[in-house]
């Protein structure tokens, strides 16, 4: 009994690492997908987008897993808790992944422009949004809800960078009309890192779930926003 136990407790250590792999690769890809935003590399753009194929076999992969371990285990409680908060965060994942495609594909169409002004604040969200996916990541392997909070607290600042760079970039369509398709373009990026961390939100909340067995909303203040949008 106690080896089917400890062989049990190595398949979900073993499902955590393929999340967290997958998580790190995903993470690449953003961090990737803005810098060829920032240097106007569209082939950089184009191995991100051939990236995401293999995102979603990660995805496919961890699936199958938990569905394997559901039928033959049989889990109960926490065990559970623990495979169905897999099921939901590579859900949230991989859509990481495509907003880094979405972010890819900008890059793509706009390499040939001159930008308005220097790209700062995208790249500085980006590296909040990635450190904030990390630290989820490592919050639901280390089961830790201190971590869970500090991510959920990181969110405010995200939002509220987002909040400048909308602002400034309404500012710069109405003061040069001839940069608004540039303009809108770059502020679809600035949203899709914002929808980055709420998807990583979304992460330290089935943490929060698989400890406590209470699904709570950590972060209210965009939750309405976020679920009307159709990707809570």
């Amino acid at each position: 009994m106690r080896r089917t136990r400890q062989a049990f407790d190595e398949q979900l250590r073993e499902l955590e690492r393929r999340l967290v792999e997958m998580g790190r690769f995903v993470e690449s890809m953003l961090g990737k997908a803005v810098k060829s935003l920032a240097d106007q590399d569209a082939a950089a753009a184009r191995e991100v987008i051939a990236a995401d194929d293999t995102a979603d076999e990660m995805d496919l992969d961890i699936e199958q897993h938990c569905m394997r371990l559901l039928a033959l285990q049989q889990p109960m409680s926490r065990d559970l808790r623990t495979i169905g908060t897999v099921m939901k965060v590579i859900a949230d994942v991989e859509r990481i992944g495509d907003y880094s495609v979405d972010i890819a594909r900008t890059a793509i169409k706009l390499e040939g422009d001159e930008y308005f002004r220097p790209l700062e604040d995208i790249p500085r969200m980006t590296e909040m949004v990635q450190q904030m996916l990390r630290d989820a990541l490592e919050a639901l392997v280390d089961r830790d809800l201190e971590q869970v909070a500090r991510v959920v607290a990181c969110d405010d600042a995200v939002d509220r960078m987002w909040y400048k760079v909308r602002d400034d970039v309404e500012r710069v369509m109405q003061e040069q009309p001839e940069v608004v398709p540039q303009a809108v373009a770059l502020l679809l990026v600035a949203r899709y890192l914002e929808r980055v961390a709420d998807h990583t939100v979304n992460i330290a909340e089935r943490t929060a779930y698989m400890e406590t067995g209470r699904l709570e909303t950590l972060a209210p203040s965009h939750r309405a926003d976020y679920e009307a949008e159709g990707e809570g």
